[in-house]
């Protein structure tokens, strides 16, 4: 598959981003596996993913996408060819939707775990926060680069 420059990242993926979206609700583990060996194969290499999928389905608490997508990978033994995209800003418990310098740290931490891996990718935000300027989260979001947690 011919792979394309993501903007101004070093980045190269593939046409099409594969949005993990669905992973602990709409497909259970099993399946998910399955679709994401398939997507592979196929040469399908960058997901997109989230904290707060699928914090909506009640018993879910967020991280379900991220957490099935870090078992594979682990499994597979395939995290250094595949581009891991996720996003923070959430509301996973806090109560409010959150970019602050004091979250993001956090929320990305719990992200590296759940993805099982040391880095992320691509770390975006997935909603506006309207309580931090925009400053203080592009700072955070710089900390994160410089640690290597985030290389774009």
């Amino acid at each position: 598959m011919q792979l394309i420059q993501l903007g101004q990242t070093n980045l190269q993926i593939p046409p099409i981003v594969f949005g993990g979206n669905v992973f602990g609700w709409t497909l259970d583990e099993a399946a998910s596996v399955d679709m994401l060996d398939d997507l592979y194969r196929r040469g399908f290499t960058a997901i997109d993913t989230a904290d707060a999928y699928s914090r909506w389905v009640p018993g879910n608490s967020g991280g379900e996408s991220e957490s099935i997508i870090g078992r594979w990978m682990a499994t597979r033994q395939n995290r250094e060819s595949i581009t891991l995209i996720t996003k923070v800003g959430y509301d996973m418990g806090q109560g409010h939707k959150d970019l602050s310098a004091k979250y993001i740290p956090k929320a990305c931490e719990d992200s590296l775990r759940r993805l099982q891996t040391d880095h992320i990718d691509l770390y975006f935000s997935h909603f506006d926060d309207e309580r931090t300027q925009p400053e203080e989260t592009l700072r955070a979001y710089e900390q994160l680069v410089q640690s290597g947690k985030v290389r774009n």
